[in-house]
């Protein structure tokens, strides 16, 4: 259904390293990577699309985060949505909503949502129940 989803950043190299570790926490690939354009992209390492992309907007004229505009990534678990959340975090991202359970989208939707340095809204998620994986982890 989805092709690709393309965001514009302003600060290109500060975003790349910003992605990259959201991205290697959730498992995706990177499929290119064009300082000279720049823009970059990832994707399943199992499926050609759809890519997330990110990069200097086209028009020359400053990226800016849309209004009730939310790019959601699925994690594989709750642990998973946990470490991107910190990752996210530590490399320049700001909290949105920790991860927790919101029961507003459905009993199992367990999520953190978060800004970008460019002040994207992204959510990160996972539609299971919780794994006796999500109890070790919370114990720890």
């Amino acid at each position: 259904m989805i092709s690709h989803t393309c965001l514009g950043v302003n600060d290109f190299a500060q975003a790349l390293v910003f992605y990259r570790g959201l991205m290697r926490i959730l498992g995706l690939q990177n499929s290119f990577t064009d300082l000279a354009r720049p823009w970059a992209a990832w994707k399943h390492p199992d499926h050609d699309r759809p890519l997330f992309v990110i990069g200097v907007p086209l028009d020359g004229q400053p990226a800016t985060a849309g209004n009730g505009t939310v790019i959601a990534l699925q994690a594989k678990d709750r642990v998973a949505v946990g470490k991107a959340y910190a990752v996210a975090l530590a490399l320049g991202g700001s909290d949105a909503s920790a991860p927790r359970v919101h029961p507003e989208y459905h009993p199992h939707f367990y999520g953190a949502f978060f800004h970008d340095p460019d002040g994207n809204l992204l959510c990160v998620c996972c539609h299971e129940p919780p794994t006796a994986a999500d109890a070790t982890a919370k114990a720890d």
